[in-house]
C-alpha cells in the first residue's frame, strides 16, 4: 500500500489501520494527533480506522517545553 505520510510518498507492508501505522512508526504511547484525508482520527478509533492505498496521513507529535 502507498500513502502520503506528512507530505512524503510512503510504501507500507502489513499496515492496515491507523494503530498499525502508529506502532510501525514508533509513536505508540506518545502524545500525537493523526489526520486521515483531512479528518482527525480520535485515539479511541485508531485500531478501527482502516488505511487505504492513496490515503493522506498527517501525524503531529506534541513536544513539551516552556
Amino acid at each position: 500500500m502507498n500513502i502520503l505520510l506528512n507530505g512524503t510518498d510512503t510504501a507500507l507492508d502489513d499496515v492496515r489501520t491507523v494503530h498499525d501505522l502508529v506502532v510501525h512508526l514508533g509513536y505508540e504511547g506518545k502524545r500525537i494527533a493523526v489526520e486521515r484525508n483531512g479528518d482527525i482520527v480520535p485515539r479511541s478509533q485508531h485500531a478501527q480506522a482502516p488505511l487505504a492505498d492513496g490515503d493522506r496521513i498527517e501525524i503531529v507529535v506534541a513536544v513539551g517545553g516552556g
